[in-house]
């Protein structure tokens, strides 16, 4: 069984301590887990491995608040995707090899988007993953799409990325889906998202779209999943809370 909580915005700290805490609920449990969420302000999170120094270099982020990701993967600009982080066991067969987790929840996610009559796919051309801001990358099994009237071509927008950080019993996997470009950053940071590219999706309701997602991935998973009440960060605050002080501490965020 996939639970899944619905847990508006927040920002970064808690966001990331929360998704710790869902992978240790999930390591505990033995059960997947997934929780969406937004941002209350717009936030770049940082790969685990990338460098303060190098998101600072860059003007377009400036106004943004920086966190740094516990999963790896490039910076993201947030505020204006929704987001999600899926905690899943090590024992559970998904949660052994890291590209079949991510092709699962990008595969399934691509078959919702398809049947709302948008080119979606999983993005199988070379590589091109040096840049800083994950949505200027493209590495295998991303989520790309072609705009509204267009055929699909090797440049199509990605969409969707994510990232993982293995636990010793869990893996965690954070992805964002880009709805619009992000007016809180300067342009050189700004991604066209879902809405920009089909203008009919601006009224498409996403916890909707979550759910037929999660129909889908929870299959993949081996089950059905089931939408708890109210929050994950209120269900479990003090095992939540007990990280979001690492999180906040400048150490964490200038690691690297």
């Amino acid at each position: 069984m996939l639970s899944a909580w619905w847990d508006g915005d927040a920002d970064g700290v808690v966001n990331m301590a929360a998704d710790e805490a869902l992978g240790a609920v999930a390591e505990r449990g033995g059960e997947p887990l997934i929780r969406f969420y937004g941002w209350s302000e717009p936030t770049v999170s940082l790969g685990a491995f990338q460098r303060l120094a190098d998101a600072r270099a860059i003007p377009d982020i400036a106004a943004a608040s920086l966190v740094r990701r516990p999963s790896g993967g490039g910076a993201i600009v947030h505020g204006s995707d929704l987001t999600y982080a899926l905690a899943v066991p090590k024992t559970h067969p998904l949660g052994q090899t890291a590209q079949l987790l991510y092709t699962a929840a990008h595969e399934t996610l691509a078959s919702v988007l398809q049947g709302h009559g948008i080119a979606a796919r999983l993005f199988a051309d070379p590589p091109h993953d040096a840049d800083f801001l994950c949505f200027s990358r493209r590495a295998g099994g991303d989520l790309v799409v072609a705009a509204a009237g267009r055929q699909p071509t090797a440049a199509d927008p990605k969409v969707m990325g994510s990232a993982q950080r293995r636990l010793a019993g869990a893996v965690v996997q954070h992805g964002s889906l880009l709805l619009r470009a992000n007016a809180g950053v300067g342009p050189a940071a700004r991604h066209a998202g879902l809405e920009d590219l089909h203008a009919d999706l601006r009224s498409l309701d996403l916890r909707q779209l979550a759910t037929a997602w999660l129909d889908r991935l929870a299959r993949r998973l081996g089950g059905d999943f089931h939408w708890e009440d109210g929050r994950f960060t209120t269900a479990c605050s003090a095992e939540a809370a007990a990280r979001t002080q690492a999180y906040a501490d400048p150490r964490w965020l200038s690691r690297r």
